[in-house]
């Protein structure tokens, strides 16, 4: 069991990495504001030799910074470079070494590489990649318009330019476009002793991260896979036929990369043969992808539900961000206008019982929560492919069951409350059934416009808390005003 606080490992070492990145943050910030400052004193001085001791300082600031960014692993370097403003970032990043750039960019946010290669020649950016695994080039490729894609992929070479196009062809989202071309295959006829003379011969080029060989027939075709301790621990004289796992996991090229993840997740999958249509081995699917994919997906499912676009660079222009964020500003406004009106329409009897004023958010706040608690559920079952029709009935019910006991539970704690403050029965009780029936309300809304968008080929993580939270300030204010124009006015 996990042991809270400083006694934790787990904790302690991930306290320590995030004190190791605002250092390092801290150690470039500093670095390049005391460069600033000799710059200036520098540029102040009209001296003869001023010119020179330009140079020469620039050189000296420029190889302390360099110094310092070769030090760091690259994800730490492509975390600084995402924390810093665009100047100081693009002065940072012509100081990172050649050998470092590709595996920098393979770590850094979508917005902020696409601004640091956008600026970057395409001879440049084909030097900074080209030691790179053909699948992470191609991803790179992505991010760059198809012209500039095309110039860069033409300075690399012909086997990788080969190789990229054949990833590159594969539609985004599927399990091709995510997978390994590195990959190690054997014959299933073959001795385990000839096996283990192959690795020796290529144990200077074996793919990253490999914890199986894949076993093929003569057409290539896949036959199973062989784990290392298998090809260990069994005797040299024996076939790999002999001792490999008939009955592997594998996936097809244009298989959905959301099924892939959900494999990986449910068997504690490490890697998987990735096959053609033929059911010719073409690639693998490894761990390392399978997370990369869910971690870029929950990031942008997090930013999706705040109206805000996929990666958006911390120092974006004020005019991009604001473009960004301005139709869920305009959709928020049109939703708050309509509950105004539904106010505007009982003005009569909020003046008459002003009360109803100061209670009435509490109506629509515990709504929105409640229908937020269940567009969450079904987003996480429509995802996992988890609600068919009965399940949906079943959902359905247990949601309406949940929001009544809580309907009847909160609204007699705020009725208890109202009847405290305002000493009225009637008032109590008009809040107490208002708020269960905008539970209701707000749980039929949780699953109905999830599943509505997701019907209609719209993503439900973008529009269904914007469309709910319009729902229950609405209605939660009509019910409300309306059961306290019939019954207590």
């Amino acid at each position: 069991m996990a042991q809270i606080g400083s006694d934790n490992p787990e904790g302690a070492q991930g306290r320590a990495h995030h004190r190791h990145l605002e250092q390092a943050r801290a150690q470039v910030i500093e670095l390049l504001s005391r460069q600033a400052i000799e710059r200036d004193l520098v540029s102040r001085d009209d001296s003869p030799r001023s010119d020179v001791v330009a140079q020469l300082l620039q050189r000296q600031q420029q190889a302390r910074l360099s110094q310092r960014l070769a030090s760091f692993h690259p994800a730490d370097i492509a975390f600084v470079l995402e924390s810093l403003a665009p100047e100081a970032r693009q002065m940072a990043w012509q100081l990172v070494t050649p050998l470092q750039r590709g595996a920098v960019l393979l770590e850094m946010g979508e917005a902020v590489l696409r601004t640091l290669l956008m600026d970057m020649a395409p001879e440049s950016i084909a030097a900074a990649i080209r030691h790179l695994e053909s699948d992470d080039i191609a991803d790179l490729l992505e991010q760059l318009p198809g012209d500039l894609s095309q110039q860069v992929l033409a300075h690399l070479d012909r086997d990788d330019q080969a190789e990229v196009r054949s990833v590159l062809s594969f539609p985004e989202g599927t399990v091709g476009a995510m997978m390994d071309l590195d990959y190690i295959t054997v014959r299933d006829d073959a001795s385990l002793e000839a096996v283990q003379r192959l690795l020796r011969r290529r144990r200077q080029d074996l793919p990253h991260d490999c914890n199986q060989i894949i076993v093929i027939d003569r057409a290539s075709q896949l036959r199973g896979v062989m784990r290392f301790e298998q090809l260990l621990f069994n005797e040299p004289e024996q076939q790999v036929a002999e001792v490999m796992d008939t009955g592997p996991h594998y996936f097809y090229t244009d298989d959905p990369a959301r099924e892939a993840l959900d494999a990986f997740e449910k068997y504690d999958l490490i890697e998987a043969p990735v096959l053609n249509l033929h059911r010719q081995v073409v690639g693998r699917l490894t761990v390392d992808a399978v997370v990369d994919e869910i971690n870029e997906k929950a990031e942008a499912d997090s930013l999706r539900q705040r109206g805000l676009s996929h990666g958006e660079d911390l120092f974006a222009p004020i005019a991009s961000s604001a473009r960004n964020r301005g139709p869920w500003l305009a959709l928020n406004l049109f939703t708050a206008f309509l509950a105004s009106r539904v106010i505007d329409a009982f003005e009569g009897v909020i003046l008459e019982l002003v009360a109803l004023a100061a209670l009435m958010p509490i109506v629509a706040s515990i709504g929105g929560n409640t229908g937020n608690q269940t567009v969450a559920l079904v987003i996480r079952g429509l995802a996992l492919d988890q609600l068919g029709p009965s399940q949906l009935r079943q959902m359905f019910a247990k949601e309406f069951s949940v929001a009544t006991l809580n309907g009847v539970l909160w609204g007699s704690v705020l009725a208890v409350a109202t009847l405290v403050l305002y000493h009225d029965w009637a008032l109590a009780g008009v809040i107490a059934l208002a708020v269960l029936l905008n539970l209701w309300v707000a749980a039929g809304a949780g699953v109905v416009i999830p599943l509505t968008l997701h019907r209609f080929g719209r993503d439900p993580v973008m529009g269904s808390s914007v469309m709910l939270t319009a729902i229950t300030d609405s209605m939660g204010f009509f019910i409300f005003l309306g059961l306290a124009a019939l019954l207590l006015v």
